[in-house]
């Protein structure tokens, strides 16, 4: 799949960029992008040459939100499932950041709820804005939402269509990060170098122990943790990292 509806992907080394861009819209997100945008993310999660995945909104904004015409021409069927497609940045194995600017609102806050990390612009503003339109978010916002900052400020900024400013979004643990304009880009970069040191064995094992567990009960995150705890023991990179150590060198990890 080389043409896209609404956004390109671009890979410079080991990463691979993914930019909405709908000009004059302010990058909405139809919805056979969704499904597109799904697709991608199996495709980059394959590819041994990527190790991080970066999504972004080109012209000054991350994305306005959905297609909201197109809702009017897809069945309630389809509706219901579309929380599917806007998980795959969690499914996906490998560090995926949301760099985040401008407008933040519906499907594009779902989208970045569901990545490992958030870097945002100071004039980012984040909202989940259905209700005022006579809808609920519908892909993962309300339960990410308040999994994330609990049900009263979910409640708050779901049931009011409120928007979240960027100090406010930091506070809340909505956003990792937030820089000045002009420095996202160098923000984002020096988070990929940092994650870059790391193995990627233990970074793809973190998220999968992470994302598996955070809904059960602690006995079986710890129980899940230990076994992968076990099997990272095993592996070439753990051994490198121990020795790495010893040896007061920086470790050269292979994902083996």
């Amino acid at each position: 799949m080389s043409e896209y509806d609404g956004f390109r992907v671009e890979r410079e080394g080991d990463v691979a960029t993914i930019t909405l861009d709908v000009p004059g819209k302010f990058n909405r997100v139809s919805m056979l992008a969704r499904d597109q945008l799904s697709q991608v993310l199996v495709e980059l999660d394959g590819d041994e040459r990527v190790r991080f995945v970066v999504l972004t909104g080109a012209g000054g904004a991350f994305t306005a939100g959905g297609d909201i015409a197109g809702f009017l021409e897809t069945s309630p069927w389809v509706v219901s499932q579309l929380a599917k497609n806007v998980a795959a940045p969690e499914r996906c194995s490998k560090p995926v950041i949301a760099r985040l600017q401008g407008y933040v609102f519906g499907v594009g806050l779902e989208l970045a709820l569901a990545c490992d990390f958030r870097v945002a612009a100071d004039d980012v503003q984040l909202a989940l804005p259905e209700a005022t339109i006579g809808m609920i978010p519908g892909s993962g916002g309300t339960q990410r939402l308040a999994r994330m900052v609990g049900l009263g400020r979910a409640k708050d900024m779901i049931m009011r269509g409120r928007r979240v400013p960027a100090d406010e979004a930091l506070a809340l643990g909505l956003v990792g990060e937030v820089v000045p304009v002009d420095a996202l880009d160098a923000a984002v970069t020096a988070l990929v170098d940092e994650l870059r040191r790391h193995s990627p064995l233990a970074l793809a094992m973190a998220k999968r122990v992470l994302n598996a567990a955070y809904d059960g009960p602690l006995h079986l995150g710890l129980e899940l943790e230990g076994l992968a705890y076990g099997l990272l023991q095993q592996t070439h990179d753990f051994r490198e990292g121990v020795g790495a150590f010893v040896e007061k060198r920086r470790p050269e990890f292979t994902g083996e």
